[in-house]
């Protein structure tokens, strides 16, 4: 029982780090930004560029930014000697 206590504690403690955490992408005046509770805090557009143009752009930057907040995930999870 106290072992999962340590987890929940653990799973808190990487949460709150988590929750501090933020991932940037830009591409062409196309910019967004994904706090580390995986939930985008903003996007800019740029109005210099054709629709398609910015969809795409948009696509790429938030999935670029998924990637690196899902890393820095994983690497504050090792930083905590992992934890399942």
């Amino acid at each position: 029982m106290f072992d999962k206590f340590k987890q929940l504690q653990k799973a808190r403690e990487l949460q709150n780090a988590l929750s501090q955490e933020r991932a940037e992408v830009e591409k062409q005046g196309i910019k967004v930004i994904v706090t580390g509770t995986m939930k985008i805090d903003s996007i800019t557009l740029n109005p210099g560029l054709d629709q398609t143009t910015q969809e795409q752009l948009l696509k790429e930057c938030i999935n670029e930014a998924m990637q690196k907040i899902q890393m820095i995930a994983a690497q504050k999870m090792s930083e905590m000697g992992g934890m399942f």
